[in-house]
């Protein structure tokens, strides 16, 4: 059989759609090609935002066997596994921290494949070849795999146990044969039914209605209020939202099907809103914002509608975004996530390590105090 040869791309357009996508799990529309294009063709990945393409490609003659997103940073923005620290700190000891490589899926802390392969490729020898991007590099000062699957995280430790290990959470909704939503409230305690019931409620009494588009049914009007209120959630931080309307133009145009838009209406008119994509079998929630200031509508939107629509629809988890212990009380349990780190220089390879073994400690005292903090019955 021949020998897999490496090419790194500058951009996902030099790899034909149908190709990339053939690699691909259709409960990942994260790393579809529709998904990654948008981001490069509006703009919002490029050289000039600090994230260079460099995507790991797998191949066998003319046939593409293997893919990685991959990117050369120049920053540590819009990643949400922050190492602003240990650049500071390599750079104040008079190292070059950026360039750095990073394989993650860009502003999209979802948690799921990062390789994907042909059936036929042995993975151990993929990655052997696809290491050496970084390894040895002159350029790169390390590489940085976010939000990988576990089985990935794994497998990659297996083949190299020395890249170092950073231990993260979120919170994530999972059916349990629920049925629907009354059946999820039935498996509450009685204190949380009642207090989501009355959040509910609180959101009617307001004059507001939900309303779940999908597909075709989000128009150019839907979809430019929806980037108003995007922009709005920015804006109260007092920054510039990562994405601009143009790539939520070329998502809708090339993956209607992954889309949907989560509405709130006061007098037939929209004032809030939250951009989901869902794959086969999980909801993903990603971007939300609001016109208005409506106690319990945030609740509402985010995650009460995602779980309603889950069950409808016959999928089985609800991820709906990082941080947020107030997810808990709401059924959102904590998942342990672990993120991958190879650091050329010594001395900041060490200092990593300690720091992740500390860090680690905490994040498992933390998930164990969340764990009881649910509020399913016994």
């Amino acid at each position: 059989m021949p020998e897999l040869v490496l090419k790194e791309l500058p951009a996902i357009a030099a790899v034909p759609a149908a190709a990339w996508n053939a690699l691909v799990d259709d409960d990942h529309p994260f790393l579809r090609h529709e998904f990654l294009h948008a981001l490069e063709a509006s703009g919002a990945v490029s050289p000039a935002t600090g994230w260079v393409p460099a995507h790991l490609t797998l191949w066998r003659g003319e046939a593409l066997v293997g893919l990685m997103p991959h990117y050369h940073k120049h920053h540590s923005f819009g990643e949400y596994v922050f190492d602003w620290a240990w650049a500071d700190a390599w750079e104040r000891a008079g190292g070059r921290y950026y360039p750095k490589g990073l394989t993650a899926i860009p502003f999209s802390p979802v948690p799921g494949p990062r390789l994907a392969l042909a059936a036929d490729v042995d993975p151990l020898a993929a990655r052997e070849v696809l290491a050496t991007a970084w390894e040895g590099s002159d350029t790169l000062s390390s590489w940085h795999l976010l939000f990988a699957e576990e089985t990935e995280v794994d497998a990659w430790l297996a083949a190299r146990p020395e890249l170092l290990v950073r231990h993260g959470v979120q919170f994530q909704w999972r059916d349990a044969g629920f049925g629907d939503f009354d059946g999820f409230l039935a498996a509450l305690t009685s204190k949380r039914r009642k207090a989501i019931r009355r959040e509910r409620r609180r959101v009617a009494e307001q004059g507001l209605t939900l309303h779940r588009l999908t597909g075709e049914a989000i128009d150019e009007s839907a979809l430019e209020h929806f980037f108003r209120c995007y922009e709005i959630t920015y804006l109260e931080r007092g920054r510039q939202g990562y994405l601009n309307l143009d790539f939520f133009r070329r998502l809708r145009a090339a993956l209607p099907e992954a889309l949907v838009l989560i509405q709130a209406r006061l007098d037939g008119a929209p004032v809030a809103a939250a951009l989901c994509l869902q794959g086969t079998r999980t909801l993903y929630g990603r971007y939300w914002g609001s016109e208005v200031l409506a106690d319990c509508l945030h609740f509402e939107a985010c995650y009460y509608q995602g779980i309603e629509h889950c069950l409808a629809h016959g999928l089985t988890v609800f991820d709906p975004g990082t941080q947020g212990e107030h997810k808990l009380a709401r059924g959102f349990a904590p998942r342990r996530l672990r993120s991958l780190h190879h650091i050329a220089a010594p001395g900041l390879r060490d200092a990593v390590a300690r720091f992740c073994r500390q860090e680690g400690a905490h994040v498992a005292a933390y998930c164990r105090a969340a764990e009881r903090a649910l509020p399913f019955k016994a």
